[in-house]
């Protein structure tokens, strides 16, 4: 059985986002991009990916002289897993708990309500 690789905290999925947006980066080029939004030493940068590293979130690349890091889950794959293991924990189950939340917490824009329109017709049609 394999096992999934363990959540990743707020400062992991940051560097998750630099890396589905790059691709396969070194820890300059994932410290260089992290530190536009916030200061971050290079130390820490390389700490939290030798963490994901063993966490099974991130693989190293070790056949270049920089380390090359990249996501083990797609973007897509890994929202899933964090909404789902959210809509459990948080909401019991509840998809609509979990809109309703969403929505009166943020407002959505109009592009944003026609998707969930779209989505939610779609679901239907394959439901049947």
């Amino acid at each position: 059985m394999t096992r999934s690789p363990q959540k990743p905290t707020a400062s992991e999925l940051e560097i998750l986002r630099v890396l589905w947006g790059r691709g396969p980066s070194t820890v300059r080029e994932v410290h260089e991009a992290l530190s536009e939004k916030k200061s971050l030493g290079y130390t820490t940068v390389l700490k939290l990916l030798q963490i994901m590293t063993t966490k099974g979130t991130v693989r190293r690349n070790e056949t270049q002289r920089a380390h090359v890091y990249e996501a083990c889950l797609p973007a897509e794959q890994t929202k899933r897993q964090l909404a789902g293991d959210m809509l459990q924990r948080v909401f019991e189950g509840s998809a609509s708990q979990l809109m309703m939340h969403a929505l009166a917490g943020n407002r959505a824009s109009r592009e944003e309500i026609e998707e969930i329109r779209r989505l939610l017709d779609e679901y239907e049609r394959n439901r049947r």
